[in-house]
């Protein structure tokens, strides 16, 4: 039995007790559908395997970047995060227990070293709809400029023409990526799929692989991708395409959910509730320009422009002078018709995260350092869409899960993981010499408490 994990389990007990105890309570209330199953994916070696867990369970969300092929720190400690808040609540509701001794804990280790079983489920919500190279840490970074594909949605995006930019590989050499990742991404675009999304999860899940057996625990958790996979599956009656027709009814319903995000239609329409792909393939949400546009109070269509532009600075990056940037330049108007009578097929778009996030199975989320890595005002908007979509009144025809927006709860950003020497959360996991003490080093999860806007 691994020392390492019982302290792991051990500190997680006593610094996430207060999160523990929100799910315990979440558990006991908790009644899930009774029909029906959702149909997530694992990949063995560059194939992809289908999983299917009934809706009655418990799912609880983290999540990987499509925007980088190499496995971050910061993803590891998420992937863990999930693992210990999923297994020590398991184990306690099971045993209605709110304590646990030396005894439990020696059980609670050897059921990590098994793949999730019980109410809880996590899952990774990995979003296709992203730039390939977001945040500037993606070792590809030349050719996805050269190659036309830096302003794509991830999901457009092949790899036919993808190779590893040495000078990125030269310049963060064992601080974003190491030498044999390289090579294990190098054989993985030789052996695997021309498709980006598939070719990044091949990678992902074989880094996870090796980190479970170094590790003790088995960390290749299901994933489900959104939104633009359910959309190219879906047929024009389905959940996703009703979302978006809904989202832009009427002119009442755009301005409640501009204002459910935090923004005033009155004096600006600039936020695009769906994002129209340019014919040129073009979808990135940071390149895009647009408006809503109205005659009196109908909705009449949608402005859109895109151009050039940069991304997010790496970490390693503090002056912001070797950002990715997402080439692009093509305007065009798409009829309003054509969003509340939605094909995806005929018009290809992606709806922003607060709204798609009302159709995503989960029942609770972990979010990465909000405070310090991420605002708040995103998951407001979260929460308060799927509470308004609940209520009814938005989104008219579109089910939402449960009888509640879902738990939030956040990796505290004192406690995150970093490059021992770089101190960056970005780093490769193979960027760690000695990943065992990084580990130790525990993990600490606390309850978020959002306030929903427009709760009346």
């Amino acid at each position: 039995m691994s020392d390492l994990i019982l302290t792991l389990i051990q500190d997680f007990l006593t610094n996430s007790k207060a999160s523990i105890d929100a799910l315990l309570k979440e558990l006991y209330y908790f009644q899930g559908e009774k029909l029906g199953s959702v149909t997530f994916f694992t990949v063995e070696g560059n194939n992809r395997q289908p999983i299917r867990w009934g809706k009655g369970h418990f799912f609880l969300r983290c999540s990987t970047e499509y925007a980088n092929p190499q496995l971050t720190v910061e993803e590891l400690q998420g992937i863990i995060t999930a693992r210990l808040l999923e297994t020590c609540c398991n184990y306690m509701a099971e045993r209605k227990q709110t304590e646990v001794g030396q005894s439990d804990i020696a059980e609670i280790s050897e059921l990590l070293k098994k793949p999730s079983k019980g109410m809880v489920i996590p899952f990774l919500l990995n979003t296709d709809d992203v730039e390939p190279d977001r945040y500037s840490i993606n070792p590809f970074r030349a050719s996805i400029v050269e190659s036309g594909q830096s302003a794509f949605p991830a999901a457009s995006v092949v790899t036919d023409q993808l190779k590893v930019d040495q000078n990125f590989l030269a310049k963060y050499e064992g601080s974003l990526i190491t030498k044999d990742e390289v090579e294990s991404i190098e054989q993985h675009l030789k052996e695997g799929s021309t498709n980006y999304l598939d070719f990044v999860d091949a990678v992902k899940y074989d880094t996870l692989r090796k980190t479970s057996e170094v590790l003790g625990i088995d960390l290749r958790i299901p994933a489900l991708r959104m939104p633009l996979e359910l959309l190219k599956n879906e047929k024009p009656t389905d959940p996703m395409h009703k979302l978006i027709e809904a989202s832009h009814q009427n002119y009442n319903t755009i301005r409640t959910i501009y204002e459910l995000m935090g923004r005033n239609i009155g004096k600006r329409k600039t936020l695009l509730l769906t994002v129209p792909h340019s014919p040129k393939g073009f979808g990135s949400k940071r390149a895009v320009q647009g408006n809503i546009a109205f005659r009196q109070e109908s909705f009449e269509q949608i402005k859109v422009k895109y151009k050039t532009t940069l991304l997010y600075a790496n970490e390693l990056d503090v002056k912001e002078t070797d950002v990715s940037v997402a080439k692009a330049d093509d305007s065009f108007s798409v009829d309003a018709g054509k969003i509340v009578n939605y094909d995806y097929s005929q018009t290809p778009s992606s709806p922003q995260f607060a709204l798609y996030a009302t159709l995503s199975p989960e029942d609770a989320a972990i979010w990465h350092g909000i405070g310090v890595f991420g605002g708040v005002e995103l998951i407001r908007s979260i929460v308060s869409i799927r509470s308004a979509c609940l209520r009814r009144t938005i989104l008219e025809g579109v089910s939402c899960r449960g009888n509640k927006a879902p738990l939030q709860f956040n990796l505290v950003p004192e406690k995150m993981w970093r490059h021992p020497k770089h101190r960056n959360i970005d780093a490769s996991v193979g960027c760690v010499q000695d990943l065992q003490g990084l580990v130790k080093m525990g993990t600490c999860v606390a309850p978020l408490s959002v306030e929903e806007r427009l709760s009346a």
